[in-house]
């Protein structure tokens, strides 16, 4: 198990092997995918080659290497390091700017940092790209033992399996304990899957606008999202690494039904109504502008079949599995436990903090109050800061902080 650190001449980052490998390409637009591939401008990526890992289904992948970012300094006793970890399009790069290596700025700005609610001044903060990903982790677009990509032979993951990549990781990191591990959505499934699979490992576990299981209706959006994707025309089964056009209109109209479940209902009645985009009554509503531009943004960014494993991953989530159903493996965490909602969310409604939090006593619930829906744990960055500080403050309530959901 080797940890291979690719940074950028001139970092700040005593004892860390600045590389002599292949230099950075140049962005192909031709490229029938935007997934990060070898010559790539690496960015503020590091790079981890943990070995083989045996899936949950019974496959096993015979090389696993994790792409991931630190901010921070690692304690001497190992006690202060905190896992971030995104959500279904994110990827390691929670902060910082657009750049070499990184089309988009990051993803959380403002929540880690020095002084922020992830204070990188006391915490050593690890992101990984997840397993399955498109952004330096071992994924479809990666290479296979073959030397092509893995297409569609990469085989199915469940977030059981990301987590059991993530554990290889800490463990050459060096880290045997996590002080928290943080997740949004996809990014809170894994961070509860880590207590539940690692309950000595993690001391408190933050998961935001998440669930502990996939519902019959979120499975049946992510199904006709799939669905777009893979009847593509230019998918080509999930082997179009080598065509000169991949999948990009699938991708982006699997893009638009997703956010459509991202934002609540009223908030697009609110700034879009029946305005249309243009005068005439050909022209575009707005709303259908607005959409198709996140769903063109992330053809531009991301890989359709990550996309697809990454979605099929997240139908698979059920921390309840093979561990006694829901409330028995709930129960056997002994650690802090957060779950906050987002009250507007329909993606992943109230009720589903409301479940784990009645099976499971003593666990901390807040709720954030957005019009954003589901995204308000993105955007609504001072009341979950006051979530996740408190979290990892130890519990410590802030006076009058409007979030608990009993109150």
């Amino acid at each position: 198990m080797s940890v291979t650190s690719f940074v950028r001449p001139g970092a700040d980052r005593p004892g860390t092997p600045i590389p002599t490998s292949v230099p950075a390409r140049a962005a192909d637009p031709a490229r029938p995918s935007a997934a990060w591939r070898e010559g790539d401008d690496p960015g503020g990526r590091l790079f981890a080659d943990v070995g083989p890992l045996d899936l949950e289904r019974g496959t096993r992948l015979p090389a696993v290497r994790v792409a991931y970012e630190t901010w921070g300094e690692l304690a001497p006793d190992g006690s202060n390091a905190v896992l971030v970890e995104h959500a279904l399009t994110g990827d390691s790069h929670v902060v910082g700017p657009s750049g070499p290596g990184h089309p988009t700025p990051g993803w959380w700005e403002g929540m880690v940092g020095p002084g922020a609610p992830v204070d990188t001044d006391r915490y050593f903060v690890v992101a990984p790209n997840v397993l399955g990903g498109c952004q330096g982790s071992t994924g479809p677009s990666s290479p296979a033992p073959d030397g092509a990509p893995w297409g569609s032979r990469f085989p199915a993951v469940t977030i059981r399996d990301q987590v059991a990549a993530e554990v290889l990781l800490a463990d050459a990191l060096g880290v045997t304990r996590w002080a928290a591990v943080v997740g949004g959505s996809m990014g809170g499934m894994r961070a509860l899957e880590w207590a539940l699979s690692e309950p000595e490992r993690v001391e408190r576990a933050v998961v935001l606008a998440s669930t502990p299981y996939a519902t019959a209706e979120q499975i049946g959006w992510s199904q006709a999202q799939v669905m777009a994707i893979r009847n593509d025309p230019h998918f080509a089964g999930g082997d179009y690494y080598g065509q000169p056009e991949g999948p990009d209109a699938g991708l982006s109209i699997a893009r638009q039904v997703a956010h459509v479940t991202y934002r609540s209902e009223i908030e697009l009645h609110d700034r879009f109504g029946r305005r249309g985009q243009a005068e005439g009554a050909d022209a575009p509503f707005a709303v259908e502008s607005y959409l198709e531009h996140h769903g063109t943004k992330l053809a531009g960014r991301f890989d359709a079949n990550s996309y697809v494993v990454l979605t099929e991953a997240m139908n698979s989530h059920d921390v309840g599995r093979d561990r006694g159903g829901l409330e028995s493996a709930l129960r056997a965490y002994p650690g802090r436990l957060t779950v906050a909602a987002v009250d507007s969310d329909r993606l992943y409604p109230p009720r589903l903090t409301d479940e784990v939090a009645a099976l499971r006593p003593g666990t901390v619930q807040r709720l954030v109050t957005s019009r954003s829906g589901h995204d308000g744990f993105l955007t609504e960055i001072e009341q979950v800061a006051t979530i996740v500080r408190e979290a990892l403050d130890g519990g410590r309530r802030a006076a009058d902080d409007g979030l608990d959901r009993h109150r």
